[in-house]
């Protein structure tokens, strides 16, 4: 039996719940970081295919901006923050206060990758707090690292640790808007993908077989 086929709605209802609550913990730093409120929201919980995951990025052909990292410690996984270029960036013209920056024209502008790195260093601390809170596990994260590459390239390299399990993978889907603005089509998204072996541990930490 797959690692997948272990998985209950009960277990998915779980994941979602610390889901909601990293997002919360990412949503309050990056609404501090940029000086306006930013929204973080799950609305699914999900074991996908990875064809089915690369759709959920918009195709693998699409063109994002991604920051991608390592959890690492007693439970492990990997964590995809993925925006359209659009909305990086508009993140980063706020950062940096330059109306004039743009991912799809300076893609390797050091300033703007610098910035992002920032933003994923923030962003990955604060939801991987609230998850070592809540599970009371030590989880820290690797140096995080930046693309701006087909969204199928960027989650093939991440899906690797997965992949040796099986052909699926568990994802939280987090989605990420500025305030009043969901309906525009540009929300990024946080992919956080456990490692198949990690599910045991943290299933454990939290009281649940």
């Amino acid at each position: 039996m797959s690692y997948e086929d272990t998985i209950t709605s009960y277990h998915l209802d779980i994941l979602r719940e610390i889901g909601n609550i990293g997002a919360g913990h990412a949503a309050t730093a990056l609404s501090t970081l940029l000086g306006n409120k930013v929204d973080m929201s799950v609305p699914h919980v999900k074991v996908v295919s990875f064809d089915e995951m690369m759709e959920m990025a918009g195709g693998p052909e699409n063109v994002v901006v991604s920051v991608f990292l390592r959890i690492e410690g007693e439970m492990t996984g990997s964590m995809f923050f993925i925006l359209s270029i659009e909305q990086a960036s508009g993140f980063i013209r706020t950062m940096i206060k330059d109306d004039s920056f743009d991912f799809e024209q300076i893609a390797e502008s050091e300033m703007g990758l610098s910035a992002l790195q920032e933003m994923g260093n923030i962003l990955s601390g604060s939801y991987l707090s609230s998850l070592s809170d809540f599970t009371n596990l030590n989880l820290y994260p690797t140096v995080p690292a930046i693309a701006v590459d087909m969204a199928g390239a960027i989650i093939s390299y991440g899906l690797v640790e997965v992949s040796q399990a099986g052909d699926k993978a568990i994802v939280i889907d987090t989605e990420l808007a500025n305030e009043g603005k969901k309906t525009e089509g540009a929300n990024g998204q946080f992919f956080l993908l456990p490692d198949p072996d990690s599910f045991r541990t943290l299933f454990h930490a939290l009281g649940v077989e």
